[in-house]
């Protein structure tokens, strides 16, 4: 599943910005199991996993569920690569900045066997989109 996660996408106040023309269709596997594939190529430099990076993203279950969106609240948030599942931390170092990357990660690089109680369940895979704004 890509963009569209199914019918919660009508609450999303703001969207995802636009794909390349030439984005791939197929993901890319990396080592750990993480794929991925790169919608925008970002014309900025790529965070390291220390950085502090500024993003809007959309993330949903197999089953379409939206789970959270920045989207949804209009508002980009900022956090360290270093502390948010390691999907996230392995996957954003793959986009630069101004970039768009969608993500589907195994739940080992997750929230594991026991999911996060209320948003997601044990041994989820999570997808996501992502764009990357800003570095620091």
């Amino acid at each position: 599943m890509a963009l569209t996660a199914g019918p919660e996408d009508k609450k999303e106040i703001a969207t995802p910005g636009p794909i390349d023309g030439n984005a791939p269709s197929e993901f890319t596997e990396t080592p750990s199991g993480l794929k991925f594939r790169i919608l925008r190529k970002g014309a900025g430099s790529k965070p390291t996993a220390r950085d502090r990076v500024t993003v809007h993203y959309k993330g949903w279950l197999d089953d379409g569920t939206i789970f959270d969106s920045s989207y949804r609240r209009d508002d980009t948030i900022s956090f360290g690569l270093n502390q948010v599942i390691a999907g996230w931390t392995e996957g954003m170092q793959l986009v630069g900045v101004d970039g768009m990357i969608e993500l589907d990660i195994p739940y080992e690089l997750g929230y594991g066997e026991r999911g996060s109680p209320g948003a997601i369940p044990p041994k989820a895979r999570l997808h996501f989109v992502v764009e990357l704004f800003e570095i620091g």
